[in-house]
């Protein structure tokens, strides 16, 4: 058994701010004993506008964040996972990236998010990732870490099964969805879309999570969540409450991962799809 940190923050447009806010939870992971840290999605900023979401991305050696954290790692001799923008080739819109850190501060694995968040809540947020960010078009086949074989994903992807079973069938045993929820999708299908993830793969998944008031503007949900194979959850952080009652402060949680347990579970459950016929449709 191996211990998974996940963190949780409120990240601002400044990136040195968000620097010194992950820097803290590196240093709580090493005191925890985390064998890796997985951060949000947008840990390196949250920009006020779509526009400046462009207008601040930096490339990964530019990025005094990236760069910082790859410092981090190297120095703590910890593997981090952390969501990231990066800039496009036209510089018309960012790549919303996730970026694994290994123990040597070298980024060995990139993913770029697939599906975007375009959404118009009655009541709620109206929110239009695909303005500023530009979707990605291939899978990131799952590689090797201390923890175990993860499969990389970001937010919105976890409303898509057929993605999570695909990485889970091309041998993942972690599931990752760094993410930045809002309020009202999260309280009513955060914990339900990621139980639901690790119970159909078998799989850990590890959602490290924004939360609280980015900006002045937009709210994140919060409750950064470990879950095991079998739908239990191990480790869950609070939401915008108990961000607000401790004044900000960056937290982490730590959950073991047990590859054996995992591998019982798969084995005393297995699931076969019928793919002689899941194809089919009825004549």
């Amino acid at each position: 058994m191996t211990l998974a940190a996940v963190g949780q923050l409120c990240s601002t447009a400044s990136m040195t701010h968000n620097l010194s806010q992950c820097q803290i939870l590196v240093r709580k992971a090493v005191a925890a004993g985390a064998k890796a840290l997985f951060l949000p999605e947008a840990s390196d900023y949250v920009a006020p506008s779509p526009t400046e979401t462009v207008s601040l991305v930096r490339s990964t050696t530019d990025s005094v964040f990236v760069r910082g954290l790859q410092h981090e790692a190297l120095h703590n001799k910890l593997p981090i996972n952390v969501g990231i923008h990066e800039p496009t080739t036209d510089g018309k819109r960012v790549r919303n990236t996730l970026i694994w850190i290994d123990e040597e501060g070298k980024i060995t694995k990139r993913y770029q998010k697939l599906h975007l968040f375009d959404v118009e809540i009655e009541g709620g947020p109206v929110l239009r990732e695909s303005k500023s960010v530009e979707p990605g078009n291939e899978i990131v086949r799952p590689f090797e870490t201390v923890l175990g074989r993860v499969g990389l994903m970001i937010c919105f992807d976890l409303r898509f099964p057929t993605l999570s079973t695909r990485i889970r069938d091309l041998g993942a045993q972690i599931l990752t969805y760094p993410s930045a929820f809002t309020v009202p999708t999260g309280k009513v299908h955060w914990e339900t879309l990621l139980k639901a993830r690790a119970i159909e793969t078998q799989s850990y998944v590890i959602a490290a999570a924004q939360v609280g008031n980015h900006n002045g503007k937009r709210v994140s949900y919060g409750h950064g969540i470990i879950v095991d194979p079998w739908g239990k959850i191990i480790c869950e952080l609070g939401g915008v409450e108990e961000w607000k009652a401790s004044q900000g402060e960056p937290v982490i949680g730590v959950g073991e991962v047990d590859l054996e347990e995992m591998e019982k579970v798969r084995r005393e459950m297995l699931l076969a799809p019928r793919k002689d016929v899941v194809d089919l449709v009825e004549k």
